[in-house]
């Protein structure tokens, strides 16, 4: 039934019906009308050319504040509704919906936002706020007069996903969706995946092995039918848009086929070695190599680079170890094309370099590690086979300093908080306890940040077991070039004295940063990145799992730092959305979008070159418009020296009538 009125006043609209606007005023509790003075708004709007009725509410977005509208359509026949409220990135949705239920078009609707533009920035200044909002719903009413009804499109979608990284984020969005049945493709540029969590010895706050709990889900994915597995592979290209996604993948040759039993011959033989980058550069790998026991896949991976034969075959050894004539020199790099409906993006991160930092003298001092470098230490199957020892010496250290906020929550590097590193610190100073129990353990912290479930007890625990935090920012390590003992200089804030501790071994926890590859990626698909270098959520309330890219979403540490529960949670949600979509089957695409009128196009193509989502196209010498790949932004139109490009519903008749709106309030000093 709403279907057929919403048609009946598309037709209405184009015969020219005249404006007739509903104008709602939301107090929103207290963050609009305790800055600005709703009624006086109110009535205001009600004098403005082709308003019908203007109301206030506490809470428009409330079922009872949409049945305020909804009758209002009913009864005054409103043909046009302009909210004043909150940002439209909000609630615009709520209220196209709520308009669509009684006939009226989605498009019909205009938010005019005196919350974020008008009353937040205005506090405690009624009458200025009161002034600037009556000027933004005086523009919206103008703009509203103008607005067309818009046909919403709809666009198949594919019922596969590519998803681009294999750590427990990207395990874990490929397991829930080929569970649901849909074909999963899951890229990961490392010989295996794993990422991250892989390296772990164990996780907080539970001390699970971390292996054991992600190796069998390394497996499934390994095993799955609805999974292709591609390692050693790079997305180098993405082209489509929500449902019909194209994508190019370099798929690297591995030198070694299925057939290899990962029996570990062929590396027993090979003479070329090189800092294994698993184990954190602390030992050495060979240039044929298996990047860990448990990896998927378990086949093992030729370093050409690394290799002796990397232009013709000059060293044997390895074929003639391999029994099962499993390596191959002639394979070649091979380009993939995948079409799919759906992409998740769960990269991951990269940990802060601590290089830059001098006062820590890493890199300068032997006995100077990183946080994951240590868990490489602490780990059976890392360099030291999980003794604890000192890199300078192999000796058992007796007394540890951690150092907390390692390129992390400072102005000069990175001033987010990392949310990992107080936790995997105490968990790493638990497991030194364990291992070393007369050691002395000393953490430096700034705040300890203690938020997930079972964080505060895991920390209290370490209290307990006689782990010592000390509450200051370390201004200075230096080293006693005998002993190679490290002295840490500090000040201890809550008891307002300097401290100097002498230990063996010192530990940075660094923070996480955003991985090279997300800048790329951000360009390849269009995505937003926030200005801490992580890609941007469409809200963060909202929809923290959806990018502002329709079919793409972001799972785990890609989108910023968190835990591996957060992780995995994020995961499972981008699963389901991506689900969503794929199940339904089709998608709306933006209906505000170019138009090019062809008599006016000079064929300049500058339009081609400045959209950035590549919606235009030149094609039997013109330019045509790809609605489904078109969001609307408008670049191309204000670029078009021709004026040969019009944005629905943003055309230069309602904006010219916006800014008539503010000139008449300078003139009148309303």
């Amino acid at each position: 039934m709403a279907e057929s009125n919403n048609e009946e006043r598309l037709n209405a609209s184009k015969s020219g019906e005249i404006p007739r606007i509903g104008v709602y005023v939301c107090h929103c509790g207290t963050n609009i009308a305790g800055s600005v003075d709703v009624k006086k708004i109110v009535e205001y709007a009600s004098t403005l050319p082709n308003v019908v009725v203007a109301k206030d509410y506490r809470y428009l977005c409330s079922d009872p504040g949409q049945a305020i509208i909804k009758q209002d359509v009913k009864e005054f026949k409103l043909n046009r509704v302009v909210i004043a409220a909150c940002t439209p990135t909000l609630h615009e949705l709520t209220f196209s919906k709520c308009v669509e239920e009684v006939g009226l078009n989605r498009y019909l609707l205009t938010i005019a936002n005196i919350r974020e533009q008008c009353s937040w920035v205005h506090m405690h200044r009624i009458d200025e706020a009161t002034e600037k909002a009556i000027e933004i719903v005086r523009m919206a009413v103008a703009r509203a007069s103008l607005l067309e009804p818009l046909k919403v499109r709809k666009v198949p979608i594919r019922k596969s996903c590519l998803i681009i990284g294999g750590g427990i984020s990207g395990i874990q969005a490929a397991l829930d969706l080929a569970g649901e049945g849909f074909d999963v493709y899951l890229v990961e540029k490392n010989p295996s995946i794993g990422g991250h969590m892989a390296r772990f010895d164990k996780t907080f706050p539970t001390m699970d092995c971390s292996l054991c709990i992600l190796s069998p889900k390394m497996a499934d994915v390994g095993h799955n039918p609805k999974i292709e597995l591609l390692t050693n592979s790079e997305v180098i290209d993405i082209k489509g848009y929500v449902g019909n996604f194209k994508a190019t993948i370099l798929k690297k040759p591995r030198y070694v086929t299925k057939d290899c039993s990962a029996c570990g011959e062929c590396s027993k033989v090979c003479p070329e070695t090189a800092p294994n980058e698993f184990d954190e550069g602390l030992s050495t790998r060979h240039a044929i190599y298996i990047p860990f026991p448990q990896a998927v896949p378990s086949t093992y991976v030729i370093d050409r680079e690394l290799c002796l034969n990397k232009e013709a075959i000059v060293c044997d050894k390895c074929m003639k170890a391999c029994e099962r004539k499993a390596i191959d020199f002639t394979m070649k790099p091979e380009t993939v094309e995948l079409e799919v409906g759906t992409i998740i993006v769960a990269t991951g991160h990269e940990t802060f370099d601590p290089s830059e930092l001098e006062e820590y003298g890493y890199k300068k001092y032997a006995n100077v590690v990183t946080g994951p470098e240590f868990e490489r230490i602490l780990s059976p199957t890392g360099p030291t086979e999980g003794k604890v020892v000192r890199p300078s010496d192999k000796k058992v250290p007796k007394r540890v300093a951690f150092i907390q906020c390692v390129g992390s929550r400072d102005e000069k590097t990175n001033p987010y908080c990392s949310r990992v590193c107080c936790m995997y610190a105490t968990k790493q100073a638990l497991l030194i306890k364990e291992k070393i129990p007369d050691a002395e353990v000393l953490i430096f912290y700034i705040d300890m940040r203690a938020f997930g479930k079972g964080y505060e007890e895991f920390y209290k625990r370490a209290q307990k077991e006689g782990i010592r935090y000390i509450r200051g920012r370390v201004a200075e390590i230096s080293e006693d070039a005998k002993s190679k003992n490290l002295t840490v200089r500090a000040e201890d804030t809550l008891l307002g004295v300097a401290v100097e501790a002498e230990v063996d071994l010192v530990i940075l926890s660094v923070g996480l940063v955003p991985r090279i590859e997300t800048s790329m990626l951000s360009t390849i698909l269009n995505l937003s990145k926030g200005s801490d270098g992580f890609l941007r959520e469409a809200h963060p309330k909202l929809r923290p799992v959806d990018s502002l890219v329709d079919g793409v979403f972001l799972a785990g540490t890609v989108q910023g730092p968190k835990d591996i529960p957060d992780s995995v949670a994020q995961a499972s949600a981008a699963a389901q959305k991506a689900s969503i979509l794929m199940s339904v089957g089709e998608a709306e695409v933006e209906a505000i979008s170019a138009e090019i009128n062809s008599d006016l196009c000079s064929r300049c193509l500058i339009c081609l070159h400045i959209c950035p989502f590549n919606a235009l196209i030149y094609s039997e010498g013109k330019v045509e418009v790809l609605e489904a790949l078109c969001k609307g932004c408008g670049a191309c139109a204000a670029a078009c020296p021709s004026k040969a490009i019009k944005m629905k519903n943003f055309t230069n008749e309602q904006i010219l009538a916006e800014l008539k709106g503010v000139l008449l309030g300078l003139s009148t000093g309303v």
